[in-house]
């Protein structure tokens, strides 16, 4: 793809030059060190932002200032503290994703590519948590609708499932009596046949709560 311009927001040098090193064939890294940088990389007709999460001035996700920001940008909020509470708060505020500040360079190119594509991107404990909520919020409402089942074998049924109540390829093999590398296999079926990128898009149309 052709290399993509993406804000680097950090008051931290040392953070700069790290992010930095992210694959220069598809990705432009630009260094903003204020909120205000945000506002002006909007101007330029671009969306995407790594946001470290100690900025000094960064907005709280339940504020009007982080909200305004947030409907137009893809934000990706990288903390040097992860925390999977303080992931959940941004994410319900608005942000694509949420990643260690000092991820591999190669793995935050791939966290860029997700988010700038629509979709989102956070670590395994996270996602985890956000799908037992889901799946808690579904239960209390009653049965969600089956009619994602539509086109699924029987046992991707059964995966599907319990991939979106937050359950690990490994967990699944081991509930189900099949290997991991067979529960890979149907995870990457009910993906494509019914049109969702990650877990976490599976959960809400799994619980009804997307189309």
């Amino acid at each position: 793809m052709q290399a993509r311009p993406v804000l680097t927001l950090t008051h931290d040098e040392h953070l700069w030059r790290h992010w930095r090193q992210v694959p220069s064939s598809d990705w432009l890294p630009a260094w903003g060190q204020s909120w205000k940088d945000v506002s002006r990389w909007r101007e330029r007709g671009q969306r995407l932002v790594v946001v470290d999460t100690g900025l000094p001035g960064l907005p709280a996700p339940d504020t009007e200032k982080w909200q305004a920001a947030v409907r137009d940008l893809d934000l990706l909020m990288a903390s040097l503290k992860h925390s999977d509470e303080h992931g959940r708060q941004l994410l319900v505020g608005g942000a694509k994703g949420y990643v260690h500040a000092y991820m591999p360079p190669e793995a935050l190119a791939v966290a860029l590519k997700a988010v700038a594509s629509g979709g989102v991107w956070l670590g395994p404990t996270l996602l985890a948590r956000l799908l037992q909520q889901v799946d808690r919020g579904a239960s209390a409402n009653g049965e969600p609708a089956s009619v994602w089942m539509t086109g699924l074998t029987p046992r991707e049924i059964e995966v599907a499932e319990r991939a979106a109540r937050g359950m690990s390829n490994q967990a699944i093999a081991d509930e189900l009596g099949i290997t991991e590398r067979t529960v890979r296999a149907h995870v990457s079926a009910v993906f494509e046949k019914l049109g969702v990128s990650d877990r976490l898009m599976l959960a809400l149309k799994v619980h009804g709560i997307s189309s």
